[in-house]
């Protein structure tokens, strides 16, 4: 384990070969968080025609088969700039991973929708980089100063009156809560072994094969436990579809292990505490869930913590 006065290889290994890009990171890290808070609207919309492991299968291997596809093209340029070769430990460290964000994180994320909002889906996501934080330390030699734990504690009491509005009233249950936090739990085991093994690859390629990990884990779960007969064909599922697939799984998760590239896990994941206040806005705007006023205090908070958060990462660069 690397001492915490100085940065982790591994985060380092994953800095030296990431991919530069034309747009300024500012306006990358923005578009991410549109996104991937806009996912769990888009889910709900496109989850009221489909069973939910059908529809995220489905979602997986077509949005997996179009990266890889599209892969030798995009990431030709990493190689030409002397990128490491492709390594079978890579291959079984992106399977993992991709079981993970896209199977499990997913799975239990989308199975928790079709009775809970998406409003309170995006808060409870927006945990991460707590749990992040817990295992970035031994892990990863990440060093945790007083700011970071503040900003993460500022996020968390930002989260938690989103959240008091919500308990209060019993408009959400136990179950899904428990679905939701599995799932996050699962995203945070995810987002450390990303780091923590450094894949080789390009970010296409790399993100293809955790789509179609995911998506073939999920199959046989899928057809074990919903019915085909169940999907009904409408202009809500293929435009949610199309959306999940491009904007999100090609789109979004393309931009997160590309940020995970450029800033440490915790830094990284601290941006899913702006998920609360654009999950309420894109679940107020799509779906018409209505927001509390004490989800919009809540939104001070989690903006001050991602400040005190990602701002040593930016001083140390």
């Amino acid at each position: 384990m690397p001492p915490a006065s100085k940065a982790s290889p591994v985060a380092s290994a994953a800095v030296a070969v990431a991919p530069r890009t034309f747009l300024p990171l500012p306006l990358l890290v923005g578009l991410f968080c549109v996104l991937w808070s806009s996912a769990f609207a888009g889910a709900k919309l496109a989850l009221a025609d489909c069973p939910p492991l059908i529809l995220l299968s489905v979602r997986l291997l077509l949005a997996g088969s179009i990266m890889l596809a599209l892969a030798p093209l995009w990431d030709n340029a990493g190689r030409r700039k002397g990128q490491p070769p492709v390594r079978r430990r890579d291959i079984v460290a992106l399977i993992g991973i991709g079981i993970l964000n896209n199977a499990v994180y997913l799975g239990l994320n989308w199975t928790a929708l079709t009775f809970t909002s998406s409003a309170y889906t995006a808060v409870l996501t927006s945990c991460l980089p707590l749990l992040v934080a817990l295992g970035a330390g031994p892990l990863l030699g990440e060093r945790m100063s007083v700011a970071k734990w503040a900003g993460i504690a500022l996020g968390l009491i930002g989260v938690v009156i989103v959240l008091r509005s919500r308990l209060a009233g019993a408009h959400e249950t136990l179950a899904g809560t428990l679905l939701i936090g599995g799932g996050v739990s699962a995203l945070a085991a995810g987002t450390l072994a990303f780091k923590y093994f450094a894949p080789r690859g390009g970010v296409w390629s790399g993100n293809a094969v955790q789509c179609l990990a995911g998506g073939l884990a999920l199959i046989p779960v899928a057809l074990a436990t919903e019915s085909t007969g169940d999907i009904r064909l409408t202009a809500n599922l293929f435009g949610g579809l199309a959306f999940l697939v491009i904007g999100v799984s090609i789109g979004g998760y393309g931009l997160w292990f590309y940020l995970l590239t450029r800033a440490s896990a915790t830094a990284a994941s601290s941006l899913h505490f702006l998920m609360p206040p654009l999950g309420l806005f894109f679940g107020w705007l799509l779906l018409g869930e209505a927001v509390p006023l004490l989800d919009i205090l809540g939104i001070v908070p989690i903006a001050l913590g991602i400040w005190l958060v990602t701002r040593p990462a930016k001083a140390a660069g």
